[in-house]
């Protein structure tokens, strides 16, 4: 059974991975609204894996019988000064977001609850990949910054990128 702290946290989690959703999509739009289609769709992808992290979450708890409780998602920046500014902040959000999904493995483990510490380490993994992604992002925009033709190619490079599901929803 989960712990009535672990439930209250989880769900907290929730709100926060459709915020992240919500966040993201936002970007997208603001790099679309400045030509920057690539990025707009890099961005998108980010936005439907987030939703995904956020049903996992909520797949868990109902298969622990706990409640799910959808909170009002909070307002998020609509405009970003740059390309550059979005990846930055991207990677300061994700480095919160692991902030988070290790608390929630801390909570686990105090309750030596581990088919939740079980659950908790696909997340973990998924913060490691999520934070070296937007690492690289920074890299590869810092790497064209004032390159027209540079982000021009980056650009049409993450018109490529494409929504995989994730196993973790596909197999429940």
């Amino acid at each position: 059974m989960i712990s009535n702290e672990l439930h209250e946290a989880i769900n907290a989690q929730i709100n926060a991975e459709l915020w992240s959703a919500y966040l993201y999509l936002s970007m997208a739009m603001d790099a679309e609204k400045k030509g920057h289609r690539g990025v707009a769709n890099w961005y998108k992808v980010q936005f439907q894996e987030e939703q995904d992290h956020a049903r996992i979450f909520m797949n868990y708890l109902n298969s622990v019988d706990a409640k799910v409780e959808l909170k009002a998602i909070d307002a998020v920046p609509t405009e970003w000064p740059s390309v550059l500014d979005m990846f930055k902040e991207t990677l300061a959000h994700e480095k919160k977001v692991t902030a988070l999904i290790n608390n929630l493995a801390h909570i686990a483990h105090k309750d030596r609850d581990f088919a939740s510490v079980n659950r908790l380490v696909w997340f973990i993994n998924e913060q490691v990949e999520e934070e070296d992604t937007a690492r690289a992002m920074i890299d590869a925009v810092e790497a064209v910054e004032g390159n027209k033709y540079g982000m021009y190619m980056l650009d049409k490079e993450l018109q490529t990128r494409t929504y995989t599901q994730t196993t973790e929803l596909t197999n429940a």
